[in-house]
């Protein structure tokens, strides 16, 4: 049974949230209202000054490209000796080309005042003032006493000038006088509701008025007016410099006004010290434009929040606990492997979307953790399986060689040998397994450099003709062993690259090992090209074989460690699956590339390497141009006859100097 003076729980939740509600809304209300008015001022304030300073300096510029004008007009050859005839069809075409705040151009004599040619009539519009300038420009100011000698309907509030400049003939008498009407400054009635840019006010230092919206007040003196001592003011600290400074003043009707102003220097003649004032003005009511909109939204917002207040309460005791159980609700079903409905996320209390996001954000991670933990035991498990592979690979190629080095060294250490021949053909089958062997181990070293990433390269500039002519040398023995033709590039030419020599003769022996290794019958063409790709050179070696062939779907296994596409072939042909990895990687090293194409299975395979082309002068030969790089040309009677000799040395140097040749042929049985 409820207690007397007990309330329910809505009740006071409804009658405590609008007593402290309702009085901060309102207080927020007056808060914002003054916070918007005093924006609006201090925008329009900055906006008018701004705009002072655009309108003065547009004032100053356009003076000096007028001066300009008539400065270059003047000293045209047209009207310091043509005929009145040419200067007037030439003043016309100048009319035309000139900036159109240039009303009027006129060509008088200084003497008599006779307009000779004129844009704009013959009645004289202004005459030549004396002294003259050091510059040879007079100007002066248009004041409403000398309007209306046109005809022309003046806008509310414009600006007017005067400039004259003499015109001397050959003889450097004083033959003319070319005078332009301008207007500078010119502005179309009252400006829009709610723009800052304010109406256009000029006074000069004196006092004077040079241009105001008011008509009738150009040419007066501030002190004519009943705000004149807010004018002083603002004419005191315009020239003193002080632009940023802004006042509200009275005009006689009372309006409350807000101006910006700075300060020019004045463009007349007469006192080239002077200074000219300009002053953007607008009325307050401009200036607060708007306003009245934001108090009407205030107090709308004012009461719609304090009907959204009344119904949040009502409901905020039946919606309150529902999230925190939906959420709850979730996590009991998700711990318990129950969870088949998405997390709910549609609560209208923004803390527990947010909640809701986070925890579903953390199952997605969760899920994600696992399926990366899966991949990664996959990979793990296939790179186990690799490396099994590998390392069964590996100890069938590092026990082949040594069964020949045990057995043969055995073989001539019991003297089983029948002469000294024989015992020299054992010992050179040793050789030739240590040197396989070791091409084997230097692949594992060079590997095992790359994934620690201390694999380096020397670059220097070097001749790529003289490696590729070396290393076609000492594999067109493999070559002709088995048979094959061999087609070899025109090497007339120097082809200086920057590149370790040593490490680019190791990659070329090993990509024409394996095309030799690969191809059973038929031929290897090595080719040379050199093209041009956004202002740089670079030279193309290919070396295509009508070997077995690779499938484009296995392509880029190739060039990882320890792959190799088929065991079978592994098998067959010999290598330890490291010679184009490891060729990959000290291309990248030497700035170039290596790629592999092929159409597939038992139709050859094509493999690129790619080099920058360098300019130095050092190499002999270089800069001459390359005549044919591409002409790929068979391996005829003579190549072979060079072949066979290359062939010969070989063994010769094989058998007399095995520690010699050792160095040359340590990677002539690389393989993939």
């Amino acid at each position: 049974m409820a207690k007397p003076r007990q309330s329910s729980f809505r009740r006071i939740l409804v009658s405590k949230i609008l007593l402290l509600l309702v009085p901060v809304l309102l207080i927020g209300e007056i808060v914002a209202y003054k916070k918007a008015r005093s924006s609006l001022l201090e925008t329009a304030r900055q906006n008018l000054t701004e705009s002072a300073v655009i309108k003065g300096e547009k004032i100053v510029e356009t003076s000096a490209a007028l001066k300009t004008n008539l400065l270059s007009a003047s000293q045209t050859t047209v009207i310091q000796s043509g005929s009145p005839l040419e200067v007037k069809r030439f003043l016309n075409q100048v009319a035309q080309r000139l900036p159109r705040q240039i009303e009027c151009i006129q060509l008088t004599q200084p003497e008599s005042g006779n307009v000779v040619a004129s844009t704009c009539g013959d009645q004289p519009i202004g005459e030549l003032k004396f002294p003259i300038p050091n510059d040879g420009i007079n100007v002066e100011a248009i004041l409403p006493p000398k309007l209306g000698t046109t005809g022309r309907k003046d806008l509310p509030n414009q600006l007017r000038l005067l400039l004259s400049s003499p015109i001397y003939d050959s003889m450097g008498d004083l033959r003319y006088a070319l005078i332009f009407r301008v207007t500078i400054l010119q502005e179309k009635g009252r400006t829009k509701p709610g723009s800052l840019t304010g109406s256009t006010m000029v006074i000069a230092d004196d006092g004077t008025i040079m241009a105001h919206p008011i008509p009738s007040r150009v040419g007066t003196n501030i002190a004519q007016h009943t705000d004149a001592g807010r004018l002083k003011k603002i004419l005191k600290a315009g020239l003193a410099g002080n632009k940023y400074f802004l006042h509200l003043f009275f005009e006689n009707e009372g309006e409350e006004l807000l101006a910006g102003y700075t300060a020019i220097p004045s463009p007349l003649t007469e006192g080239q010290e002077g200074k000219w004032v300009i002053i953007a003005v607008t009325e307050l009511d401009n200036a607060l434009y708007g306003l009245e909109g934001i108090k009407l939204i205030l107090i709308v917002l004012t009461l719609g929040l304090i009907g959204a207040s009344v119904l949040a309460s009502l409901y905020l005791a039946r919606y309150l606990a529902r999230p925190v159980e939906q959420l709850r609700d979730y996590a009991i079903n998700l711990h318990l492997n129950q969870s088949t409905q998405p997390i709910p996320d549609n609560f209208k209390i923004r803390e527990f979307n947010q909640l809701a996001q986070a925890l579903g954000q953390m199952v997605e991670r969760l899920k994600a953790w696992a399926e990366e933990l899966e991949i990664a035991w996959k990979e793990a498990k296939a790179a186990n399986q690799v490396k099994t592979q590998f390392l069964a690979t590996t100890s069938h190629e590092l026990r082949n060689p040594l069964h020949t080095i045990i057995s043969c060294v055995r073989l001539v250490r019991d003297g089983m040998c029948d002469d000294r021949e024989e015992e020299m053909e054992f010992l050179s089958r040793v050789d030739d397994a240590a040197i396989h062997l070791l091409g084997i181990i230097n692949d594992l070293l060079d590997i095992s450099k790359i994934e620690a990433g201390k694999l380096s390269v020397v670059l220097q500039p070097i001749d790529l003709r003289q490696v590729l002519i070396e290393v076609i040398n000492i594999q067109s023995v493999n070559v002709q062993q088995k048979g094959l033709q061999l087609n070899i590039p025109q090497l007339n030419e120097t082809i200086p690259v920057n590149a370790d020599a040593a490490k680019l003769k190791q990659v070329l022996i090993n990509v024409i090992g394996n095309a030799t290794k690969f191809t059973e019958q038929g031929s290897i063409t090595i080719s040379t090209e050199i093209q041009r790709i956004n202002d740089k050179s670079e030279v193309i070696i290919s070396v295509t074989d009508t070997g077995i062939g690779i499938d484009p779907a296995q392509q880029q296994k190739l060039f990882r460690p320890f792959v190799m596409v088929d065991g079978s072939d592994s098998r067959k042909f010999g290598g330890t699956g490291l010679g184009l990895a490891i060729s990959r990687n000290l291309m990248e090293l030497m700035g170039g590339t290596i790629t592999l194409e092929s159409a597939g299975l038992d139709q050859g395979t094509t493999m690129i390497v790619t080099l920058p082309l360098i300019d130095d002068p050092l190499l002999p030969g270089a800069g001459r141009k390359e005549n044919s790089h591409n002409l790929g040309v068979p391996f005829g009677d003579q190549a072979v006859r060079g072949v066979k000799q290359t062939a010969e040395e070989v063994s010769l140097q094989k058998n007399c100097f095995p520690s010699t040749v050792n160095k040359e042929l340590n990677n002539s049985t690389l393989s993939v």
